[in-house]
């Protein structure tokens, strides 16, 4: 049976109804990584003989009829989320031998509700990148076309989702990291509203900027993932503690005369005539479903790229100086003295982007600096933030391209730093403003996925996904991927 063609609800069903066994579902995962990734290269670590281990206890709890929620089903972590006794690298040399003492919070829940590790993606280093290519394990290539990228930092767990590797992947997203993969690779990709989903355990990057969320192959997989990735968590200082959200009960629910805002600002931008072309074709798709279209403005956002490169360096360069080579991952070899161990350490361990970026983030924290750059960048940050709020009274929720294209060739945009920032130009202003937002499948060109982004207000990442059940149903773009 090919189970990876089967949706997360008809797995489920099949493992309930004795159909198939979670060692049989994981064996074929499994055995699918061994095959095709040698070639992606999505995964850092396969963590085959735990997997058997926890799809064996799975088929034990069924037989004794103690099934958890989503008992049985595999998935794979990014390797930004600490994984007990399991090698956790955030894609660096830094950490290239960490084996992380604890678990965090996603893992546990997602542990406890059954499901099975088949291992852990590759990704941008630290997260810092758009098209997986700065890893320390090298880089992740795009299942729909090996000479292109998947998008980053979720680039790994992107592309294992698309290449049926597993069925679905977590990822996080500081400025469109789950999103922008999402929109390469032709998935759902959900980012949260900040502080729905633990950050205890996810290796910081950017710390109010962070959160964790799911790569699936739809909106129904999205929210089963999700519902039991989310909580409150006194382990995380940031973690909301709100009433915990089904976000499958109204998924299904009709749109008709929910109000959809069209941003000029995005759509004045100079978009290629075939976004353009797919985007409004989802637009009347939405039209005919019976949503109203709402022309709106966010007269802030386009500072939303300038504050976002400041803030993010600058608290990027705060995380990443607990890396010194003193307490774990990688040390310099034969130090002369304790200012050679922490410059040769930090030199060697961290890769090129990761080390513009904490110069940059440094510069705009030093004497002198701070209230012209961060300080005024936190500003600003609040402006686009109220833009978004004066938005949500007048509609539900906010339409825009993912990206300001397809996916791009490999190599093609790594010696210009600028034009790879700008790949996140239309998901950056979600993070910024701390806001739910999600990526789904609208249309391809020259057989390359083009994704739509939908923005909710906080908290309503049901709307959202109400709202990508709904486009899901009446299109079939979610159902294309490639032929692996």
């Amino acid at each position: 049976m090919e189970f990876h063609n089967l949706s997360l609800k008809k797995q489920l069903q099949g493992l309930k109804e004795g159909s198939f066994s979670s060692t049989e579902l994981t064996t074929h995962y499994l055995e699918r990584i061994e095959k095709y990734d040698g070639e992606l290269n999505s995964f850092i670590s396969v963590t085959a003989e735990r997997a058997l281990i926890q799809a064996k206890d799975s088929d034990e709890r069924y037989a004794n009829n103690q099934a958890f929620g989503l008992d049985g089903i595999p998935l794979a972590h990014k390797d930004i989320f600490c994984t007990k006794d399991v090698l956790t690298t955030c894609g660096s040399k830094m950490l290239h031998n960490f084996v992380s003492p604890y678990s965090s919070t996603v893992y546990e829940k997602l542990d406890a509700q059954g499901m099975v590790m088949l291992g852990k993606t590759n990704m941008d280093e630290f997260a810092m990148g758009s098209s997986n290519e700065t890893s320390y394990f090298g880089p992740v290539k795009n299942p729909w076309n090996k000479e292109y990228v998947p998008g980053g930092s979720s680039g790994g767990s992107a592309a294992c989702v698309a290449a049926n590797l597993t069925p679905v992947a977590t990822a996080t997203d500081t400025g469109g990291s789950i999103r922008q993969p999402a929109s390469l690779c032709g998935l759902t990709g959900i980012k949260p509203t900040y502080g729905r989903v633990s950050r205890y355990g996810m290796i910081a990057f950017a710390s109010s900027l962070d959160q964790g969320g799911v790569l699936a192959k739809s909106a129904e997989d999205a929210a089963l993932i999700l519902e039991a990735m989310s909580g409150y968590d006194p382990k995380d200082s940031t973690s909301l503690n709100v009433k915990e959200m089904d976000f499958q009960t109204s998924i299904n629910e009709p749109i008709k005369d929910l109000k959809i805002g069209l941003p000029k600002e995005f759509f004045d931008a100079e978009l290629p005539s075939y976004l353009q072309k797919s985007i409004q074709e989802s637009v009347d798709v939405y039209k005919s479903l019976g949503a109203n279209i709402v022309e709106i403005s966010l007269p802030n956002i386009n500072l939303s790229l300038p504050i976002y490169y400041i803030i993010a360096p600058a608290e990027c360069s705060a995380n990443l100086s607990r890396y010194d080579g003193v307490r774990y991952g990688y040390r310099c070899k034969n130090p002369k003295d304790i200012d050679d161990l922490f410059m040769r350490t930090r030199e060697e361990g961290f890769g090129s982007e990761v080390k513009r970026r904490i110069l940059i983030g440094t510069y705009a924290l030093s004497a002198g600096y701070y209230d012209a750059y961060y300080l005024k960048a936190q500003k600003c940050r609040q402006l686009v933030a109220n833009d978004f709020a004066e938005a949500f009274k007048k509609v539900d929720v906010i339409l825009s391209p993912t990206t300001p294209g397809t996916a791009f060739k490999s190599g093609e945009k790594t010696s210009d730093p600028v034009e790879m920032y700008l790949q996140d130009i239309f998901t950056i202003p979600a993070n910024l403003a701390g806001l739910p937002a999600l990526s789904i499948p609208c249309g391809e060109h020259e057989g390359l996925p083009l994704g739509l982004q939908l923005v909710g207000n906080s908290l309503q990442e049901s709307k959202l996904l109400q709202f990508a059940q709904a486009f899901q149903s009446s299109t079939d773009w979610h159902k294309k991927l490639p032929n692996i």
